[in-house]
C-alpha cells in the first residue's frame, strides 16, 4: 500500500505543478496589468511620455505572455512550459533589478569592495577546506573518505562564516531583514521574486516536461537560451536601448535635464546646411559672397582654376569631420602595410621570432590612456626625448661634415601643421602590433605546398608574394582593414588626453585635432546639447557604415575571395 501510495503521488505531481503554475500566471497577468494602469496613470513619476509608454508596453507583453503559458499550460502544450520559463524568468531579473534599487543594495556592493579586502585570508581557508574536502576522492572506498570530507565542509563553512564577519555582510543581512519588514514594495518585489524562482523551478522538473510532451531538443534550446540570456539581455539594455534612445534624442533638442521639444530634422538640417560660391580672388571677402550671420567659412580651394568657397552652419563638426577622413587617409595605410611586412618576418624561421611577437603586441594591450601620457611627455618640445634626439642628430652631423643644418625645434602638439600627425604616429604605434598578429594568423594558414610547387616552377621571393600570400590573405586582410578604419574613425582617446593635458580645451590647436568623436563629447557633455550631439553620433554611424559596405562590396567582387 505504501508503495502504492508513494506511486500515486509521483503520478499526480506533475499535475499540481502545472495547476499552480496555471494559478500563478493568472495572478501575474493580473499583477502587470495592474502595475502597467499604475504607470499610467501615476503623474509624480517623473518620466517622459516614450519612457511611460515603453515601460507599458513592455508591462503589456508580459501580460500577454504570462495569460498565453496559462492557456497554453492547460491545454498541456510543450509551448505553455517554453512561455511559462520565459516570462518567469524576465519577471525574476526585472523584479531583482528594481529590489536592488530600493534595498540600496548597489551602493551596498560599492561598500563592500571597501571591506573585501579584510576577508581575504578567510577565502583562503574556504579554499584550504576545498582541498581537505577534494583530497576525499584520492581515499574513496577508505574509512578515511568520509573524515576528509566532513573535515573540509567543516573548514569551508567556518571560514566562509568568518568571511562574512569580516567583511560585514552578516551586519547587512540584517539590514536587509529590516529594510524588506519597513519597506512594503521591497517585500512585495522580494515574494514575487521567490514565486518566480519557485516557477521556475517547477517548470523544470523533467516529470512535468514529460507530462506536457516536451522533447529533449526543447530543453536544449531552452538551455542555450539560458546561457545566451546575459549577453542578449545586456545587449538589448546597454547597446540596443540607448542606441534607440539615441536616435529618437536626435530629433528633439533634449539638453540633458530637463528641455526635450520635438524639433525633427532640425538638427540633421543645421549639420548639412552648407554653401559653396565662387571667388574673383583668393583673397576676397567672404562676407562678399555669402550670409556670415548663418554661415562661417570652412575654407578654400581653387578647383580647375575656380576659387570656391565652403562655407556652413555648424563649421566646427565639418572641421572634424575632414580631420577625422584625414586621420583615416594616414593611420589606416601607416597600420596596415607595415604590419604585413613585419608579420612576414616574423613568420620566418629566424631565431627569437616568438619573443619580437610578444614585444610588438605590447602596445596593442596597454592602456591608451597610460600610453598617451607616455607619448606627450616623449612630445615635449622642451625636455622631450623626440626633440632631444633630433637636436644631438643635428649637431652631429654639423660636426662631422662641417654642416649649417638648423635644429627644428618642433612643437609636435602644439603646432597646427604637426598636432594631427603626432596623434597618428602614436595610433600607428600601437595598432601595429595587433595587425600584425592578425596577418601571422593567416600567413600560417597558408599551405607551404604551395611555396614549394612555386619554388618548382622556378618563381622567386617577391613573385611568391603577389601571387600566393597576397591572394590568400585577402580574407584576413578585409578583416584588418574594416576593423582599423573603423577604429580610426572613432578616434577619440589619445586626442582628448594629448592635446587637452595643458588645461586648454582637447582638439587643438585651433581645432587641427578636433575629430567627430571628441566634437560629440563636446556638445553632448560640455554644451549639453544631447539632442544635437545625438544627430551628430547618427552622422558618423551613417559614416562608417558607408565605410564598411564599401569594403564589403569591393571583397564580394573580388573572384581572388570568391574563389
Amino acid at each position: 500500500m505504501a508503495v502504492e501510495a508513494q506511486t500515486s503521488r509521483s503520478l499526480n505531481q506533475p499535475e499540481n505543478f502545472i495547476r499552480a503554475a496555471i494559478v500563478w500566471h493568472l495572478l501575474l497577468t493580473m499583477g502587470l496589468l495592474w502595475a502597467a494602469g499604475w504607470v499610467y496613470a501615476t503623474e509624480t513619476l517623473a518620466w517622459a511620455a516614450w519612457q511611460r509608454w515603453s515601460a507599458m508596453g513592455g508591462l503589456g507583453a508580459l501580460a500577454v505572455g504570462s495569460v498565453a503559458a496559462s492557456a497554453a499550460l492547460a491545454q498541456k502544450q510543450p509551448r505553455g512550459r517554453v512561455l511559462s520559463l520565459g516570462v518567469n524568468y524576465l519577471v525574476f531579473i526585472l523584479a531583482l533589478i528594481f529590489n536592488f534599487h530600493w534595498l540600496g543594495i548597489f551602493l551596498g556592493l560599492d561598500a563592500l569592495g571597501k571591506t573585501f579586502g579584510n576577508g581575504l585570508l578567510w577565502l583562503g581557508v574556504v579554499f584550504v577546506g576545498y582541498l581537505i574536502n577534494a583530497y576525499g576522492d584520492r581515499v574513496e572506498g577508505t574509512p578515511q573518505e568520509k573524515t576528509f570530507r566532513r573535515a573540509g565542509n567543516w573548514v569551508m563553512a567556518g571560514g566562509f562564516a568568518v568571511f562574512l564577519l569580516a567583511v560585514g555582510l552578516l551586519d547587512a543581512l540584517v539590514w536587509l531583514g529590516g529594510q524588506l519588514v519597513t519597506t512594503p514594495s521591497a517585500l512585495i518585489l522580494t515574494t514575487i521574486l521567490i514565486l518566480c524562482g519557485v516557477g521556475l523551478w517547477m517548470m523544470w522538473q523533467r516529470p512535468v516536461a514529460e507530462a506536457l510532451g516536451a522533447k529533449h531538443t526543447q530543453d536544449e534550446l531552452i538551455e542555450g537560451y539560458l546561457f545566451l540570456s546575459p549577453n542578449l539581455l545586456g545587449f538589448l539594455i546597454f547597446f540596443a536601448g540607448p542606441l534607440l534612445l539615441s536616435l529618437y534624442v536626435s530629433f528633439t533638442n533634449w539638453d540633458a535635464f530637463g528641455t526635450r521639444d520635438w524639433v525633427g530634422l532640425d538638427n540633421y538640417a543645421k549639420i548639412f546646411n552648407v554653401t559653396f560660391h565662387t571667388l574673383a580672388s583668393p583673397t576676397q571677402l567672404a562676407s562678399e559672397v555669402m550670409d556670415v550671420k548663418v554661415y562661417d567659412e570652412v575654407g578654400r580651394v581653387n578647383l580647375l582654376g575656380f576659387n570656391l568657397l565652403f562655407g556652413a552652419e555648424d563649421k566646427l563638426f565639418w572641421l572634424a569631420l575632414r580631420n577625422t577622413l584625414t586621420f583615416v587617409l594616414l593611420a589606416v595605410p601607416g597600420s596596415v602595410i607595415p604590419a604585413l611586412l613585419l608579420a612576414t618576418i616574423l613568420n620566418s624561421k629566424l631565431p627569437g621570432m616568438r619573443f619580437f611577437r610578444a614585444v610588438y603586441f605590447i602596445p596593442s594591450i596597454a592602456a591608451v590612456v597610460g600610453i598617451s601620457i607616455v607619448w606627450q611627455w616623449l612630445y615635449n618640445a622642451s625636455i622631450g626625448w623626440i626633440n632631444y634626439f633630433i637636436t644631438l642628430g643635428v649637431n652631429g652631423l654639423n660636426n662631422l661634415f662641417n654642416l649649417n643644418l638648423v635644429d627644428p625645434q618642433i612643437r609636435w602638439l602644439s603646432s597646427v601643421d604637426t598636432a594631427l600627425l603626432s596623434i597618428v604616429i602614436v595610433s600607428i604605434w600601437q595598432t601595429l602590433g595587433f595587425n600584425s598578429v592578425l596577418f601571422l594568423a593567416g600567413l600560417q594558414n597558408i599551405p607551404n605546398e604551395l611555396y614549394e610547387a612555386a619554388t618548382v616552377d622556378g618563381a622567386n621571393e617577391w613573385r611568391k608574394f603577389w601571387s600566393i600570400t597576397l591572394p590568400l590573405l585577402a580574407p584576413t586582410t578585409f578583416f584588418v582593414v574594416s576593423t582599423t578604419i573603423i577604429q580610426a574613425l572613432q578616434v577619440f582617446e589619445q586626442i582628448y588626453v594629448m592635446t587637452s593635458a595643458t588645461g586648454a580645451d582637447a582638439g587643438g590647436p585651433n581645432n587641427s585635432t578636433l575629430s567627430l568623436v571628441l566634437y560629440l563629447y563636446q556638445t553632448g557633455f560640455r554644451q549639453f546639447e544631447q539632442g544635437y550631439a545625438s544627430a551628430v553620433a547618427w552622422v558618423l554611424f551613417f559614416v562608417i557604415f558607408i565605410f564598411t559596405l564599401a569594403q564589403f562590396q569591393r571583397q564580394r567582387q573580388s573572384s581572388l575571395y570568391e574563389a
